[in-house]
């Protein structure tokens, strides 16, 4: 990484928080400062205490936001962390409604933003491990100016709904593209152990309605039928990727087989390749 020393630290520490998500818990006040001194250790010299002064939050030069006083961040941090240990809302709502909140009093002097953030996939992956895969942070950093309009508007609404709103359509999305990079993946090892022999088949269903053993045979130029079965026929019902018509007579005369849609997504990855 060529980048300024400070960016650099920023980077390993944020890489370190990540790699001890797994260690905190949410409702934590003792691991939510120990988060902090981490993420901001070597870059600020309050890392992993409370500010101690008030703050405000900038838009250019324009101040968008006036935090709680200093003397009161104790008391609503602990307030806060404790509604989330004891509410029963789903973690979907839970997470939104604590990082509005987080940043809503901004406890921090530095790093509150990325502390927020890394809190809400804290609180979501205690719900469903995924989450400590799945980019949001990323998702959020796409729409930044969008993070903080919701931001905004909840706050003159003195309501948390607009962020609320905003960070569920976040989630989905980063949701969706987490989904489809494991299909990727997926797709890409089951093309690889896919043989030579497989390919040619569904290249072949992939074009045809459903075929009989024979009309398969005679496309493919084949005569061996034992051949075909064991080389082609087989390995390709074994991995779902081709089906039977008639799957409750399996030795019927007029038995024919199609392609799967798992089979179709692997023969559109062979055309790509």
């Amino acid at each position: 990484m060529i980048a300024p020393p400070r960016e650099i630290k920023e980077a390993r520490n944020a890489l370190a928080v990540y790699e001890n998500l797994g260690q905190w818990k949410a409702s934590s006040e003792v691991d939510l400062l120990d988060a902090h001194l981490l993420l901001m250790q070597g870059l600020i010299d309050e890392a992993g205490t409370y500010r101690l002064k008030g703050v405000g939050v900038m838009q250019g030069e324009q101040v968008i936001h006036m935090a709680p006083s200093a003397k009161r961040v104790a008391f609503l941090m602990g307030d806060l962390l404790g509604w989330l240990k004891q509410t029963k809302d789903h973690a979907l709502i839970s997470s939104c409604v604590f990082h509005y909140e987080f940043e809503f009093i901004h406890p921090f002097a530095n790093g509150n933003g990325r502390m927020g953030r890394l809190w809400q996939t804290l609180i979501l992956s205690e719900w469903k491990a995924v989450f400590a895969y799945i980019p949001v942070e990323s998702m959020v950093y796409m729409y930044q100016a969008e993070y903080y309009k919701a931001l905004n508007d909840s706050t003159e609404q003195a309501d948390s709904t607009p962020f609320i709103e905003f960070m569920l359509s976040i989630i989905l999305e980063a949701c969706l593209a987490h989904s489809l990079q494991e299909s990727d993946q997926v797709t890409d090892q089951v093309t690889d152990q896919a043989g030579d022999q497989v390919k040619t088949l569904l290249n072949l269903l992939y074009k045809q309605p459903a075929l009989t053993t024979n009309e398969m045979m005679q496309a493919l130029k084949l005569k061996h039928r034992a051949t075909f079965r064991q080389n082609y026929l087989q390995p390709a019902l074994q991995n779902k990727w081709i089906e039977m018509t008639q799957p409750d007579a399996p030795k019927s005369p007029t038995q024919k087989y199609w392609i799967t849609v798992l089979g179709k997504q692997l023969a559109q990855q062979l055309v790509k390749r």
